[in-house]
């Protein structure tokens, strides 16, 4: 039945998850490559064309509606505002390397594409940035699973731990990032009121001041 399913489905899903997001779909498909339910040299293929095409997707949106992205969520404008530091000083290794740092995903795309880092640049470098990155990530999934079948004997027993495991991991960091989100809105909310009420309190202490004798 997950032969089956993965058969239909895995590649198309593989797409979509490495499109919007990815490391935890590639771990995932790394695993069953390893299991046998899918193979390894489609899995790392699926995952290059899904981030590659994701990440152009972001960077024309930076370069067309950057702030505006940015600015619907705080933490996005937080993020930006630091990516495009990092992207001042280091504008190629960023581009390459983005990926590898866990939460820069969607945000680091748009600051590069804001920042008018030049588009055939940005179409080459992102290529060779997303080649390694499912390379990287596809290979060391599928010897995760090599080591697991080492420490535990037949891996067959456990896969849908394993899975299990892997799927909680990837909701796990998922909340964390949502709960952290939240809690820079909450504090955006706050410094923003605690401004406004600031500012409304300034006219009011200079009318004071003009009408004491």
């Amino acid at each position: 039945m997950l032969q089956q399913f993965l058969q239909d489905f895995g590649y198309f899903a593989l797409f979509l998850g490495t499109f919007f997001e990815g490391e935890t779909i590639l771990v995932l498909a790394g695993f069953l490559a390893f299991r046998g339910y899918m193979d390894i040299n489609f899995v790392v293929l699926v995952a290059f064309f899904g981030s590659y095409a994701g990440d152009q997707l972001w960077y024309f949106m930076g370069r067309r509606h950057g702030r505006a992205l940015l600015a619907r969520k705080p933490r996005w404008q937080l993020m930006g505002d630091r990516a495009l530091e990092h992207i001042r000083r280091h504008p190629d290794i960023w581009v390459l390397s983005f990926r590898f740092v866990y939460g820069l995903r969607t945000v680091m795309p748009v600051a590069i594409g804001l920042s008018g880092y030049p588009p055939r640049r940005y179409l080459l470098l992102n290529g060779i940035g997303a080649a390694v990155w499912a390379l990287a990530l596809g290979a060391a999934a599928y010897h995760f699973g090599a080591i697991l079948e080492g420490l535990l004997g037949n891996v067959k027993k456990y896969e849908l731990w394993v899975l299990g495991g892997l799927l909680l991991l990837g909701g796990l960091l998922w909340l964390r990032r949502r709960f952290k989100a939240a809690r820079v809105a909450r504090r955006e909310a706050a410094d923003a009121q605690a401004e406004k009420a600031r500012t409304d309190a300034e006219p009011r202490d200079v009318h004071e001041g003009q009408d004491r004798p």
